[in-house]
């Protein structure tokens, strides 16, 4: 068992570029599809007729011009923010307690469970964790599959590919539906992988789209309130709030914490009113307006597919809990919903049969 488990974690290690590959093209392929029928209408024959090739080459280029502009102007604010906190992160710890010290013994601040929780971890050395050395490591293991070059390479060409030869592919599993099943099952097949194509590219393109939305407005927001490491705290807001409910919590905690060791009590609690501001406008007019009505879910339902999969499959789960909870709950709705066609056709045909049997008694 151990020599065939170790097999296919090989086999599907040396997949990995080409899953990759095939997830860069799902999200790439909304705007080359929308490229592509806006290239169609061209007046133009060579356009029009290479209408897919040139949207490809538009969306790549434009995706390599993006990933230039972040590495270029943004990476750097990020690492001279990280590499600046992580220095002084020791020195706002030991201020901060000296503050919390100073306060009067009957400040509401001061209640036993605080003084617990800093006793418990007033000795710990946080350089001993936030180091430079760790934090490289933990970002090269966050990014272990995209060091190789080579991966990367054929990821990218996986994802042209995928992108250019759709419709081939799509009518292949077409063709293989028809193979396989007859014809209810594979128009039900049909139906629901259609569905859940439609929920899954919407929510995974909305959600980037509004991380990156969330991020800069927090960013703009904090830069003026001048909080130290404006950037940094802004991209991990935009960056946790790809995860529904749980993302957005987290981040502002650890936002809040940092702001107060930095800044002080009054510049936390200002940048946690803007932020939770901000934070309710996203979540009742900007995210609404991106996604739409494709997610019609409710909130305990979010609440309590993010927690079971946070809890089996991480931070991966976290993300993809909400479109698999709406795809699983467009199921069950079906089938209850046959189920009652049923029942209302069973209870229409034992009405008739009665009525019958009324009939042939009666005569």
């Amino acid at each position: 068992m151990e020599t065939i488990l170790g097999l296919i974690g090989k086999f599907f290690h040396v997949l990995t570029p080409f899953f990759v590959g095939i997830l860069l093209a799902y999200l790439l392929y909304i705007p080359c599809e929308k490229i592509e029928r806006l290239l169609k209408k061209s007046k133009l024959k060579l356009i029009s007729k290479k209408a897919r090739g040139f949207s490809i080459l538009i969306v790549y280029v434009v995706v390599i011009i993006l990933i230039t502009i972040v590495i270029n102007f943004i990476v750097p604010v990020l690492i001279e923010s990280i590499t600046s906190l992580v220095t002084n992160i020791q020195g706002y710890y030991e201020n901060t307690i000296i503050r919390f010290n100073e306060l009067p013994e009957d400040s509401w601040i001061k209640s036993e469970k605080v003084k617990e929780i800093i006793s418990n971890i007033q000795g710990v050395d946080l350089k001993q964790y936030l180091n430079l050395d760790n934090i490289a490591k933990y970002a090269k293991n966050a990014l272990g599959f995209a060091t190789s070059i080579f991966d990367i390479f054929v990821a990218i060409i996986v994802s042209i590919y995928a992108i250019s030869e759709r419709t081939q592919i799509v009518n292949f599993f077409k063709e293989l539906l028809s193979a396989l099943f007859k014809k209810n099952p594979r128009r039900d097949i049909q139906k629901y992988f259609n569905n859940t194509n439609v929920i899954f590219s919407k929510f995974i393109g909305a959600q980037i789209l509004d991380a990156i939305i969330v991020g800069i407005l927090t960013t703009i927001a904090m830069s003026i309130m001048k909080i130290e490491y404006a950037p940094l705290l802004g991209f991990m807001i935009g960056l946790f709030n790809i995860i529904p409910y749980f993302g957005a919590i987290i981040a502002i905690a650890i936002c809040a914490i940092i702001t107060l060791m930095t800044g002080g009590l009054s510049q936390a609690l200002w940048m946690l009113v803007v932020v939770i501001v901000l934070q309710q406008i996203d979540s009742n007019i900007i995210n609404p307006k991106i996604i739409g009505g494709s997610l019609k879910i409710s909130p305990l339902l979010v609440i309590f597919s993010v927690t079971l999969g946070g809890a089996y499959f991480g931070v991966v789960g976290m993300f993809l809990a909400v479109p698999v909870a709406a795809v699983i709950k467009i199921w069950i709705e079906d089938y209850i919903e046959f189920k009652k066609m049923e029942g209302d056709f069973t209870e229409i045909r034992d009405t008739k049969r009665l009525k019958q049997n009324s009939n042939k008694k009666e005569i």
